[in-house]
């Protein structure tokens, strides 16, 4: 007796554009036809600035857009969010000019880093960088407190309109101790000097509009990301963000920086009424 043989299933595979920050990207998408219409496991959607969200059903088969932080550039985000970039920000100005006293121990570590900074930055790579310059630097404000704490590659998420914004910051400050809380700070990107992918500004800025939705956009966010020696300073209110020009590590911007970091200690502090 022969039976009738079961139809395969024919599946189709495609690849398609790029991340937001123009590097190639190739994703397969499998179309299994089970009758009509085709069921898809998931859908991408290409963007104008080369944006490739993707879009997953979950359970009850409603689309849902994910997007992560490391795929975000400042002109998607714009676009995205109905956000706007000004140069005039008055929250901006007051964190990076609060005064803070460095003392006369600081000075000298900070001269040790940042010769050896001078030294190196040329050809560190971001783990080189990180373990030799910036995270002594954070060490040196220390973070680590009761009530919030400086917290390095956490995972974190949030939905904004109908996208879902998760990543991994490369560092944030956070509540909590062990377990990070409600972020307030967030820092992108160790880059090197030369060639850096990607666009650090968009991704800070990603986690920075996602830790805000978290805070129930109660304050200000806060944020820096960091290209070979040039530290930037962000802030984000509401739809509106600002960007500090560069200070440059290498020089007595150096200092600036330090001082910057202590101011934000105590803007954390009295954000949640621990001062």
């Amino acid at each position: 007796m022969n039976l009738p043989q079961r139809k395969k299933k024919s599946a189709s595979e495609y690849s398609v554009g790029a991340t937001p920050c123009g590097c190639p990207l190739k994703i397969s998408i499998r179309i299994f036809r089970r009758g009509n219409p085709l069921w898809l496991p998931f859908v991408a959607e290409k963007g104008k600035h080369g944006g490739l969200p993707l879009r997953n059903r979950n359970k009850k088969g409603i689309c849902m857009t994910q997007l992560n932080f490391r795929d975000c550039t400042l002109a998607y985000l714009d676009e995205t969010f109905d956000l706007k970039q000004i140069f005039d920000s008055a929250e901006l100005a007051g964190w990076l000019n609060q005064e803070n006293h460095i003392s006369d121990f600081d000075r000298q570590i900070l001269i040790r880093f940042q010769k050896k900074l001078i030294r190196n930055v040329h050809d560190w790579n971001e783990s080189e960088l990180t373990q030799n310059f910036i995270g002594p630097v954070f060490a040196l404000v220390d973070y680590t407190t009761e009530y919030f704490n400086f917290f390095a590659q956490r995972s974190f998420s949030g939905k904004i309109r109908d996208i879902e914004m998760t990543g991994k910051p490369d560092g944030m400050i956070a509540s909590g101790f062990r377990i990070p809380g409600k972020p307030y700070f967030c820092f992108q990107e160790y880059k090197k000097e030369r060639h850096p992918e990607g666009d650090p500004a968009g991704q800070c800025l990603a986690a920075m509009l996602t830790a805000q939705e978290l805070n129930q956009r109660r304050h200000p966010l806060y944020g820096a990301y960091v290209i070979g020696a040039d530290w930037h300073f962000m802030t984000l209110g509401g739809n509106v963000y600002a960007i500090s020009s560069a200070y440059v590590s290498t020089k007595d911007d150096l200092f600036d920086i330090f001082r910057i970091l202590k101011s934000l200690k105590e803007i954390v502090m009295n954000l949640i009424g621990q001062k």
